[in-house]
Parts: C-alpha cells; sequence; structure tokens
C-alpha cells in the first residue's frame, strides 16, 4: 500500500466510527509480538499505551516490527509503518509526515495522549535512522 492509497481509503470512508474500524483492522494485520520481544529496550517512551518497535537497521530499506497492548495504536502503528515503508533512511528523516497525518485526520480525531503517543513513535523511528547515518 502506498501513502496515496492509505489518505484515498481514508478520504473514502464518511464517518470517523468508519475510519476507526478501518485503523483497527490496519492494526490486526500487524503479527502479535511474543514475550521475548517485549523488552524495555523496544519500548516507546511517550505512549499511554504499551508500545514496542524493532528497528531492523541492517536491512536495506531498513524497516521495524510493532505491537501495542491497545488495538487502535496497534492500528496507529501500522499507518505509521504505511509511511515509512521501503524508505531509506534519508527518505525517512525528510518525510513530511505530519502533513500526511492530517490528510488522514489522523491528528484532530485521535486523543491527545495517542497523538503525543504518534509522535513519540515517529521520532523514534526517525532516531533510529538518524543513527544508521552516523555509521
Amino acid at each position: 500500500m502506498s501513502i496515496e492509497t492509505l489518505i484515498d481509503d481514508f478520504s473514502f470512508l464518511e464517518s470517523w466510527e468508519d475510519r476507526y474500524k478501518y485503523l483497527i483492522e490496519l492494526g490486526n494485520k500487524l503479527p502479535h509480538f511474543s514475550d521475548d520481544k517485549k523488552l524495555d529496550e523496544w519500548k516507546i517512551v511517550g505512549c499511554q499505551s504499551q508500545v514496542w518497535i524493532i528497528p531492523h537497521l541492517e536491512a536495506n530499506p531498513i524497516y521495524f516490527e510493532g505491537d501495542s497492548d491497545a488495538i487502535i495504536v496497534r492500528g496507529i502503528i501500522a499507518v505509521v509503518f504505511e509511511i515509512f515503508k521501503d524508505k531509506s533512511a534519508q527518505e525517512i528523516l525528510d518525510i513530511d509526515v505530519e502533513e500526511i497525518f492530517d490528510k488522514i485526520g489522523l491528528r484532530e480525531h485521535i486523543t491527545p495522549n495517542r497523538r503525543s503517543g504518534m509522535q513519540s513513535m515517529v521520532d523514534k523511528i526517525r532516531y533510529y535512522a538518524a543513527q544508521t547515518l552516523k555509521d
């Protein structure tokens, strides 16, 4: 799925109830982590729910695995991953995620706590991307 497809899919849905259902559907496609992956080193600080993101920095392009204990947050992780999917570290740093969130309507339709958590996920992914450029 491309960023444009993601934006179109959200735009096609008329109500935010339908968009939440779609967000949950996207989250349900993420594989659940086993307990051995739910380590503090992968935990995202700043999220009200428990969120883990594992970077795979040796891959080209780099990619991420993620999980959460909250179904809506799993959907947010899926959206964030779609935005950064198949991007180089520099592309991850350059992409205007906020503009995409605005086009989808995520920032205005989720709670402030989830917005903060979403930003923490993006910040951590950008941190990982920046680390690969330092090496």
